[in-house]
């Protein structure tokens, strides 16, 4: 008896002679690179090492685009990006020891941002795994060892015959939600040796669903359809899962305001009548969110920043739809649902009854006067003033790529993303130098619109390097830079911790000459002519950097209070 499924399985006449006669001259290298076209990857980003060369000599016999950046963490932020904006998993080639080590500050990253990077290194020859001591160049006793903590997944390879599968199967622990990056290393060997393994044509590496128990959404429902004051808080799992409007769609049915954490900015419209902006980091929303009755988190383990530096203290009941099983309950306790932040809404909105509630809107408004009272009684309008003229100069649909410098802490709260998937900072891990090669990842993901990137003086010092990859690759990428003349937050942490700053000045360069030296435009702009400046780099295509000398504070924090 034949089954139509083993009708599949069986190859074709041509399928069997591609596989009796493979072109010669193919190592392990092709099939790492097979596979991952297999997989669906048109891009990898990375950088060469001496143990990773016969991965890198099969890129030029595939139809894989390379970009390469000249640090391995700022290839790790653009992996990241172009994860982020595209969905797919990035891959990202590295060296062995030091070169995969100095990722690991961009893997942490993708790692708290529940971004898909796929990393493959390389590894010392064979005999060396294991924590036998030879002496390799770049030997470690155990280098998967320092990723295990940082990743999702480790999959070490030992045979030619195991690359395709290891790889296949790093790529689904990647794109299972949550997403994140994942960790495949070869030995160099096994990337060299000759093989008559056929060529890799298709892999199957579908992710899986992680749907809601129905139960807990039925209980659920019924708690928002019949509560007095809800409250929606939404995250970044809400971004990633694509299902900004189906939060949209159950928070007008249940009339419940919704606030959005950094990691979640765009989730909600700003404007919207039930928005409560992003304004997580004051006083007045935390007391507002208390006083909710039902609080539905979405795709938020409600950490430091998105609990007002954990002095959040709900009175209410709380339901917490997340992804990532560890962080269920791991800071409040609650109903707690194990799901897809896109499939538990919907199950929602299949349930949920709608409820009236007229006064939700003028409580919002309430609660946004009361922020902005405070920010107005701060004096800081030239703080204001150049977060306004950034979003003025920004094209809608555009993303910005923000390091960790006051402005960024501004727009976290203060920055109107002006949709989902369009504001990615380096908040989940909190490094410094993810803003500039972060944009560069982004604009190889999509080169149709101009991509910005917002910096410190302090954090560009870090990718300056990456101006010689924008140029390469011609990459639409405007980098501001924020030029304070040291690390400004840790700065105004220092001062009002101890009275005083230490460590926090630098001796930078000439930005805007530096820029040029790399064949990088460059302007320097004040304040007042920022939004002109900045909107015609971003007009103009190609690589561009626009440096504003000033010195920004930030607001006043109220965890504090």
């Amino acid at each position: 008896m034949t089954h139509d499924h083993d009708l599949e399985l069986r190859p074709t006449a041509a399928q069997t002679e591609a596989a009796l006669n493979p072109p010669p001259g193919r190592n392990g290298g092709d099939l790492v690179v097979e596979t991952l076209a297999g997989l669906g990857a048109t891009t990898v980003f990375g950088l060469p090492g001496q143990h990773a060369l016969g991965m890198f000599d099969a890129l030029r016999r595939s139809h894989l685009r390379y970009i390469g950046l000249r640090v391995e963490n700022n290839a790790g932020f653009a992996a990241d990006a172009y994860g982020r904006i595209t969905g797919e998993a990035a891959p990202l080639l590295l060296s062995t020891g030091p070169g995969a080590l100095t990722s690991l500050a961009a893997l942490q990253e993708a790692a708290a941002a529940s971004a898909p990077v796929l990393a493959i290194s390389s590894q010392v020859p064979t005999a060396g795994l294991g924590g036998g001591r030879h002496g390799y160049l770049h030997e470690l006793p155990d280098q998967s060892a320092s990723f295990r903590g940082v990743v999702k997944s480790v999959h070490t390879v030992r045979t030619a015959s195991q690359i395709p599968s290891a790889i296949a199967a790093a790529w689904k622990s990647a794109l299972t939600v949550p997403h994140g990056p994942v960790w495949v290393e070869i030995p160099q060997d096994v990337l060299l040796a000759e093989t008559v393994l056929p060529v890799v044509t298709a892999m199957d590496a579908t992710p899986d669903e992680l749907p809601p128990r129905p139960e807990l959404t039925a209980l659920a429902a019924h708690l928002l359809a019949h509560a007095e004051r809800p409250a929606i808080i939404a995250g970044g799992g809400v971004v990633r899962s694509d299902a900004s409007k189906k939060l949209r769609q159950l928070a007008e049915r249940v009339q419940a305001p919704v606030v959005t954490t950094p990691g979640g900015k765009g989730a909600f419209p700003w404007t919207h009548p039930l928005s409560l902006q992003s304004w997580i980091e004051d006083r007045h929303t935390t007391d507002f969110l208390e006083d909710a009755d039902v609080l539905l988190v979405v795709g938020s383990g409600l950490g430091e920043l998105s609990s007002n530096y954990h002095t959040f203290r709900p009175r209410g009941g709380v339901i917490q739809i997340e992804a990532d099983l560890g962080k269920l309950e791991s800071n409040h306790p609650g109903i707690g649902i194990h799901a897809d932040a896109r499939l538990a809404l919907q199950a929602l909105l299949e349930t949920v009854e709608p409820r009236e509630d007229a006064t939700a809107p003028a409580r919002v408004r309430e609660l946004l006067d009361r922020v902005r009272a405070r920010i107005d009684g701060q004096d800081l309008a030239l703080e204001q003033q150049v977060l306004t003229a950034v979003r003025r100069a920004l094209p809608t649909g555009s993303p910005s790529f923000w390091d960790m410098t006051i402005l960024a802490y501004w727009a976290w709260s203060a920055f109107d993303a002006m949709g989902p998937n369009h504001l990615h900072s380096a908040q989940g891990a909190g490094g410094l130098g993810y803003g500039f090669p972060a944009a560069l990842g982004a604009a190889v993901a999509d080169p149709t619109r101009p991509v910005l990137a917002v910096s410190g003086d302090g954090g560009a010092l870090y990718s300056i390097a990456e101006l010689a990859t924008a140029r390469q690759y011609d990459l639409d990428v405007t980098w501001l830079i924020v030029d304070d003349g040291g690390y400004g937050i840790l700065r105004e942490y220092m001062t009002d911790a101890f009275g005083e700053p230490t460590a926090t000045e630098l001796t930078r360069p000439d930005y805007v000459a530096l820029a040029e030296s790399f064949g990088v435009p460059g302007v320097r702009t004040t304040p007042d002519s920022l939004e002109e400046d900045l909107a015609k780099a971003l007009s103009t295509p190609g690589p561009s950097v626009v440096v504003l000398p000033a010195l920004l504070r930030m607001f006043a924090p109220t965890h504090l209070d």
